[in-house]
C-alpha cells in the first residue's frame, strides 16, 4: 500500500499483543475501510522467546503449535506429581514461528502497513501525534504497548515480582527426554531459599528447552543461571554431552501497578503496558486473546476500547499473591505445592484464566489457607 503518515490507528509494538490486535482487525471486515499501522524498531525475525498455554481442544494457533503435552510433572523436596491434563492441553509456539504467522497473514491486508521506527513520544492535543526517530505520525486512536515511565520512576505502594529467566535450548546424540510430559516446576533446584524452579519442554526425546526461572522481587547475575541449569543437566539429567542450539532470557514483570489508570480517550495500553500480563503467573498468551476480542467488540458497539477490560475480584487476588510472594518469598515453594496438590486440574486453569466462580474461588483460597495469606488479604483491603 502507499505510504503515509496519518492512520486511524497506530499500534506501537509489533509484540505479542500489538501482532495479535492488528490480526484481530484483520479478520473483522467491520475495520477493512480503517488505515492501521504496526510500529516498531525490530523486524522480528529471531526467536527470541517460547510461549505456552493451555486449552481445551483445538484453538486458533494450533497450525504452528511447535509441541504439545497432555500431562504436568511437579517436583519439591516433598512431592513428587504426574498431573493428568484431562480436556485441557498444554501448547509451545516459538515466537518465531509466531511472528511470521501473523506477519504474512497481515502482509496481505491492503488497509495495513508495517513501519520500522522507535517511538519516543505520544502527544495528545487537537491532533493525536507520534514522535519516531525516522518521522512523526498522527492516528486517530493509538494501542501502546509501551510501559508507563512511571513503573520505573514512581515510589509505588504496590507489588512488583520479576519473573526472570535462562533457558538453553539442548539437544543430544541419544534419547533422554520423555516428549510427551513437561515439567511445570522442579524446585528441588531453587536458589537459596527463593521462588525459583527449573521448567522442562522436551521438543523431543534429544531435543529439550531447560530453563531456569525466578519469582522474586530481586534480579540475579547470569552465571546463577548457568549454575542452576548445569547442576540440574548433569546431575538430574545425567548428561555430560549435549549442545546448547539456542538461549532464551527475559524478565517479565508481575506487577499490580495500575497501568490501566494511563488509558485515555484516544489512547489504549496494551499488552504489558496495558497490565495484559496476569501478575499471579506472568501468563500473557491466552490473556491477550480475551483482551484483543474484548477490545474489537467494544469497538464494534461504539464503546471505548479499553472499557471493562479487566475482571476486578481477579486483580484482587493477584494482589494478595504478590504481595505474599514480595514480603516472604521463601513461602513460594509452600504456595505451589498447596496450589497443585489440592486442587484439580480444571478448577486450576479455569483460576489462572479468571473463568471460576466464587464458590470455585473460595476452594482455591482454602488450599492456600495460612497467617501469611491473611495478613496479605488485610494489607491489600486496606491499602490506601
Amino acid at each position: 500500500m502507499q505510504k503515509k503518515n496519518h492512520f486511524d490507528y497506530i499500534i506501537i509494538g509489533n509484540g505479542l499483543a500489538g501482532l495479535q490486535l492488528a490480526l484481530g482487525f484483520a479478520n473483522e471486515s467491520f475495520f477493512d475501510s480503517k488505515s492501521i499501522a504496526l510500529i516498531d524498531p525490530s523486524s522480528k525475525t529471531t526467536n527470541d522467546k517460547t510461549w505456552s498455554f493451555w486449552e481445551k481442544g483445538e484453538g486458533q494457533w494450533d497450525s504452528i503449535v511447535h509441541k504439545s503435552y497432555n500431562q504436568a510433572l511437579f517436583y519439591s523436596d516433598t512431592l513428587d506429581l504426574t498431573i493428568p491434563l484431562h480436556d485441557y492441553i498444554y501448547k509451545s509456539i516459538r515466537s518465531i514461528d509466531f511472528y511470521k504467522h501473523v506477519q504474512q497473514q497481515l502482509e496481505a491486508s491492503l488497509n495495513i502497513q508495517f513501519i520500522t521506527d522507535y517511538i519516543q513520544d505520544v502527544e495528545e492535543s487537537d491532533k493525536l501525534l507520534v514522535k519516531g526517530a525516522q518521522s512523526n505520525y498522527t492516528a486517530g486512536h493509538i494501542f501502546d504497548s509501551r510501559i508507563p515511565n512511571d513503573f520505573y520512576t514512581k515510589d509505588s505502594k504496590f507489588s512488583t515480582v520479576h519473573q526472570h529467566f535462562k533457558g538453553w535450548i539442548i539437544t543430544t546424540d541419544t534419547p533422554s527426554f520423555l516428549p510427551d510430559k513437561f515439567t511445570m516446576m522442579d524446585y528441588r533446584f531453587n536458589y537459596k531459599q527463593s521462588t525459583s524452579f527449573i521448567y522442562l519442554l522436551p521438543f523431543s526425546e534429544t531435543k529439550a528447552l531447560v530453563e531456569f526461572t525466578f519469582f522474586t522481587p530481586y534480579t540475579v547475575d547470569e552465571e546463577v543461571y548457568d549454575n542452576a541449569l548445569k547442576d540440574y543437566i548433569n546431575n538430574h539429567l545425567k548428561l555430560n554431552t549435549y549442545e546448547i542450539v539456542e538461549t532464551e532470557m527475559g524478565n517479565i514483570p508481575m506487577t499490580d501497578f495500575p497501568f490501566w489508570e494511563y488509558h485515555t480517550k484516544r489512547v489504549t495500553k496494551i499488552g504489558t503496558g496495558g497490565g495484559w500480563v496476569k501478575g499471579s503467573t506472568g501468563y500473557s498468551f491466552k490473556h491477550t486473546e480475551k483482551y484483543v476480542s474484548k477490545i474489537i467488540h467494544n469497538i464494534k458497539n461504539g464503546k471505548n476500547p479499553s472499557s471493562k477490560l479487566f475482571k476486578s475480584k481477579f486483580k484482587f487476588y493477584d494482589s494478595i499473591f504478590l504481595d505474599v510472594l514480595s514480603r516472604n518469598n521463601d513461602k513460594g515453594i509452600w504456595i505451589f505445592e498447596r496450589f497443585y496438590s489440592k486442587n484439580t486440574v480444571a478448577t486450576m486453569f479455569r483460576f489462572l484464566d479468571e473463568e471460576t466462580s466464587f464458590k470455585e474461588d473460595i476452594h482455591i483460597m482454602k488450599s492456600l489457607f495460612s497467617m501469611t495469606f491473611i495478613k496479605a488479604f488485610f494489607r491489600v483491603l486496606f491499602r490506601p
